[in-house]
Order: structure tokens, then C-alpha cells, then sequence
């Protein structure tokens, strides 16, 4: 079976890709999302999800936000450590939201305002803040405070995923998720069909 399975701090970001992923794989493969109770949660539980993964053909994409870390880099070679020490290393993507998932929205307004239903909001992307989103520290925060209050992280995440712009060049997090993802449908698309059963 093709199966991509993503491996996430929380649930906000298995809504977005609940959405998103139909938007973007091939019918053939199946998606699991397996959503964890924190970035610790996440790392504490990986390797032995990953190790004991029964589907061989597996592919994983693993995703956390970056938050207070002071190095993206850092956080992505813990994990990658950590898929390494499940044995699947080949197998796995990691990807880190600088510094938040709100981020990857905050570099699409248009679809802000489209789930949000705040006039104008788009309006606000020429910015100097909303040009390179990733860079803000508090994206959770700004994204509540554009929204007057109305984001709500899983139920707009949710919303998000089905309207988010996939050639949007603004933030680099979601530039390099989606690389991931379509890497991760390559390999499981060039699989012999015999190892896919």
C-alpha cells in the first residue's frame, strides 16, 4: 500500500493537512495523520512509531513548529536523529514551521480572508511583516489579533488547508512542506507495485 504518514506536534496542523494533502497527492496513496500531544510528546513517542511502523512501503513526513528554538536546523537534526534511530531514516521527511504554523497563513491573507470572512485582509499582504511572515515571533498571536479573535487554531486550520495558495513563494516553511510532500508522493509512486501490497 502507498501510505504517507504524517507525524505532528498537535492537531491544528493535522486539520490543515487533512485539507490540504487531497489537494496535492495522487488518489493511489493513502494518508494517515497521527497528531501528538506537543513537540515532547512528538519526540518522545517518534522513533518507536516510526521502528514499528507494519507498513514497509511507509513514507513519513514529520512536522513541528520551531516556536522558541533558537535554530530551525538544530530542531530538524534532532528529529532526523530520531527517525535515524527507528532504523527509516530514508523514509522520513522533516519539516519545521518558523516559528509557527500561523505562519504558512499569515503568507496567504487571501486565504485569510476567504475562510475568515474579514473584508480586506488581503490588503494587508504588501506589509513589510506579511512579505516574509516566517520571520515573525509571535505568527499564533498576529494571526489572532488580524482575525479580531475569530482564528481558532483547528477549525481554521482546517478551513485554511482547503484554500491555501500552493504557489505561494511567501513563507519558505511552506515552500519546503510541499517539497516534502511531493518528494515523499515521487518515491511512493516509483515503488514497484509488489512492495505496495
Amino acid at each position: 500500500m502507498r501510505e504517507l504518514v504524517c507525524l505532528l506536534e498537535e492537531e491544528s496542523a493535522k486539520a490543515m493537512l487533512e485539507s490540504l494533502l487531497p489537494r496535492m497527492l495522487d488518489p493511489s496513496i493513502r494518508c494517515r495523520l497521527i497528531a501528538f500531544e506537543g513537540k515532547q510528546d512528538l519526540e518522545r513517542q517518534l522513533t518507536r512509531k516510526v521502528r514499528g511502523y507494519q507498513n514497509r512501503s511507509a513514507r513519513f513526513l514529520v512536522m513541528r513548529d520551531q516556536d522558541s528554538a533558537p535554530d530551525c536546523r538544530q530542531v530538524k537534526g534532532n528529529l532526523l536523529k530520531l527517525c535515524s534511530a527507528a532504523g527509516r531514516d530514508a523514509c522520513c521527511k522533516v519539516r519545521i514551521a518558523c516559528r509557527e504554523l500561523e505562519t504558512i497563513y499569515l503568507a496567504d491573507l487571501a486565504a485569510v480572508e476567504s475562510v475568515s470572512g474579514i473584508r480586506g485582509l488581503a490588503g494587508h499582504q504588501s506589509k513589510r511583516k506579511y512579505r516574509d511572515p516566517d520571520a515573525l515571533g509571535n505568527s499564533k498571536q498576529e494571526q489572532k489579533k488580524l482575525t479580531d479573535g475569530a482564528y481558532q487554531e483547528v477549525s481554521s486550520s482546517r478551513e485554511l488547508g482547503r484554500v491555501l495558495q500552493l504557489d505561494n513563494a511567501r513563507s519558505s516553511s511552506f515552500r519546503q512542506l510541499l517539497a516534502a510532500i511531493r518528494a515523499l508522493e515521487s518515491e511512493l509512486l516509483a515503488l514497484p507495485e509488489e512492495s505496495t501490497n
